[in-house]
């Protein structure tokens, strides 16, 4: 588009009428326009400028441009914030929500070990009043005792050796990572052998395995002094080197057959498989085996006592733990291992857990890390200037 205009020098001399030395100038400007094309697409107008000034606009032009394309990139990603967050983080979380404490289910199982550890204590003393005398009914024929004579000092093996045993599972478990989970299966597999044991214990009653055995005289009637009986052997733990077990009739099955082999199990489950481990394993299965061992050569209980506590231990720990480690029978119709009656109680035991219990380790107690923080010295910009 074009434009003229009329520039009158000399304005005021033509109004006058006087055109002595007058001249005009005609000044034609043309606007030209150009297109540019815009980071849409579209193109628009601009005028056209000096070359001196050509540099400076494109870097300008250059400069929005590039503002322009990070405003729309912020746009589009502004509902999405990438934050980075380590495997091992999620890793853990993963088998945190799989893998739940819940410490309270873990105190039931302790109840229910508890109760019937005191329930077959109490059987014990009944049990006891039913024994025969050993002139009347003496020992019944055992082929292992026909091969090996009788060592005295033998059943204070098995009982050192279960309490190592005893120690060194605890302080395993101490150090769990999922002690909890842990703890309530050991619990709950406790109270389950001891109820078997009560009942097999109650329905049969065996003579003395041996004539060295010296049984405490029978009370009879005196309630009073069976709960005392009751008490002491609670205390003593049920060792016969703390002398709380003089009683007799707890024949079938061993009980301290059951500890050495389901420690001795928990302790091997629950521990990794490398070379050091493997030789730790090599000696909790040596205290273990020499202590049912010893019980055989001290004459405290028959063959098929021992055999059968191991057998029913070894059997209900290995049908738990197929149940709680493969998923996929929990659910199946042709799992048969749901027909136990325990059924009930290992759904509301393993229900939330959904994954095999990995062996890992961590320290049982955690300082908080609040502790190391001294409260007097958390300043604020403001309070510090206020000080000032």
């Amino acid at each position: 588009m074009a434009a003229s205009q009329l520039l009158d020098e000399r304005e005021d001399e033509r109004d006058n009428g006087s055109d002595n030395g007058s001249y005009h100038v005609m000044v034609s400007m043309e606007d030209r326009t150009h297109t540019q094309t815009t980071p849409t697409g579209r193109t628009r107008p601009y005028l056209d400028v000096p070359s001196d000034h050509v540099d400076d606009k494109a870097n300008v032009n250059e400069s929005r441009r590039l503002l322009n394309g990070f405003r729309k990139g912020l746009r589009k990603n502004q509902d999405y914030v990438h934050i980075s967050v380590p495997k091992s983080t999620i890793i853990q979380t993963s088998s945190t929500s799989r893998l739940p404490a819940e410490w309270w289910k873990t105190g039931i199982a302790f109840i229910w070990a508890a109760f019937n550890l005191l329930l077959t204590t109490v059987m014990i003393t009944v049990v006891h009043e039913r024994v025969p005398d050993k002139s009347i009914s003496p020992p019944l024929p055992d082929k292992f005792f026909d091969y090996v004579e009788r060592v005295t000092w033998a059943f204070s093996v098995t009982e050192v050796n279960g309490m190592i045993l005893v120690a060194l599972w605890f302080v395993q478990w101490l150090f769990l990572k999922h002690k909890a989970i842990v703890g309530r299966r050991f619990f709950f597999l406790q109270g389950m052998l001891y109820l078997y044991r009560m009942i097999t214990m109650y329905i049969t009653t065996l003579p003395v395995p041996s004539m060295h055995m010296d049984c405490a005289p029978k009370l009879y009637g005196d309630s009073q002094g069976k709960v005392q009986r009751a008490l002491q052997l609670v205390s003593g733990g049920g060792l016969s080197i703390t002398g709380s077990h003089l009683m007799c009739g707890d024949f079938m099955y061993s009980g301290h057959t059951v500890m050495l082999t389901l420690t001795f199990l928990f302790i091997q489950e629950y521990s990794p498989r490398s070379l050091l481990w493997r030789f730790y394993h090599v000696i909790c299965w040596l205290l273990s085996a020499v202590g049912v061992v010893c019980i055989l050569v001290a004459h405290e209980h028959y063959s098929v006592d021992v055999v059968v506590a191991y057998f029913i231990t070894s059997r209900l720990f290995y049908w738990y733990h197929t149940m709680a480690n493969n998923q996929g029978l929990r659910g199946s119709p042709h799992n048969y291992l749901n027909r136990t009656w325990w059924n009930f109680a290992f759904n509301f035991l393993e229900k939330n857990v959904k994954m095999r219990v990995p062996c890992t380790f961590s320290w049982p107690l955690s300082i908080p890390t609040a502790c190391f923080k001294n409260p007097c010295r958390s300043y604020s910009k403001v309070q510090s200037t206020r000080d000032e």
